[in-house]
């Protein structure tokens, strides 16, 4: 895979993706506000299944669980160009305006299609890549452009983007069972459990009666089976939306639990 990214401030950049595929778990620490210009990028929420492809915008709230999928189309890479809304530049914003915090809104993604008063705010970047300057100030400008832009096609966003409460110490029982699909390292399955790492461990243990990692295999291999009886999905699909890293584990881990081989479910005998 070859992925390249050229940031013309520390909060706005271009990526691109030249391989056929590329997965990753990820939690963004700050709301990441994203214009498509070619590919198609699939992104599994704990209960919901998103699909972006050339010219959509939308926007991916900080601190919430995702598996990103990045698919080129074509001849053309998969690109991006990203605003990075941080906490500071958000903080700032708001405090001009002298609005209370916001009450937490839903973590959900949320979607702008090609909304021309964002998509021009976007385009008019595409010039500085050329000349690979940007002034910091014009940087700004642009970010809260794009941020006064938001507010105005959208009533709720401020409950979203005017939060900056850390994760509190939630039920762990049923934030797991709602995004054990997330192949994230356990230390952050803690964080966003409000839990130092012991801590998220004594909790699991005392409610689950077994380790983090089984219980974690155990449960994506389940997800994997009826994903392949109920939804009738290809075994690259299973592997990654279930949480495995690779093709080969996976197949390998599903033949030692079931007693059977993937290909035994999908009818593809190429599955590794």
């Amino acid at each position: 895979m070859e992925y390249q990214s050229k940031y013309l401030a520390p909060d706005i950049k271009i990526s691109s993706y030249e391989d056929k595929l590329f997965k990753t778990e990820i939690v963004f620490d700050h709301h990441m506000l994203i214009w498509f210009m070619a590919g198609e990028t699939k992104i599994v929420q704990a209960d919901t299944c998103y699909t972006f492809r050339s010219g959509d915008i939308f926007l991916v709230p900080r601190n919430q669980l995702a598996t990103i999928i990045n698919y080129p189309t074509g001849n053309q890479p998969h690109r991006t160009v990203v605003m990075h809304l941080s906490t500071t530049r958000l903080r700032e914003f708001y405090d001009g305006l002298n609005l209370k915090t916001s009450a937490a809104g839903p973590g959900r993604i949320r979607s702008f299609r090609n909304h021309p008063l964002l998509t021009s705010c976007f385009a008019s970047l595409l010039p500085y890549f050329e000349l690979n300057e940007l002034p910091e100030t014009i940087a700004s400008i642009k970010i809260t452009e794009a941020i006064s832009i938001l507010r105005l096609i959208d009533s709720g966003i401020d409950s979203v983007l005017n939060n900056f409460e850390l994760p509190r110490k939630i039920n762990l029982v049923e934030f797991m069972e709602r995004n054990y699909m997330f192949n994230m390292p356990i230390e952050r399955f803690g964080y966003l459990t409000g839990r130092s790492l012991t801590t998220f461990k004594r909790d699991f243990k005392r409610a689950f009666d077994t380790s983090p990692q089984k219980w974690l295999t155990q449960k994506r291999l389940e997800l994997a089976h009826t994903y392949f009886t109920e939804k009738k999905l290809k075994p690259t699909d299973v592997c990654f939306e279930a949480g495995f890293e690779n093709l080969s584990h996976f197949s390998y881990a599903f033949k030692k639990h079931f007693g059977y081989a993937p290909s035994d479910l999908s009818g593809n005998s190429a599955v590794i």
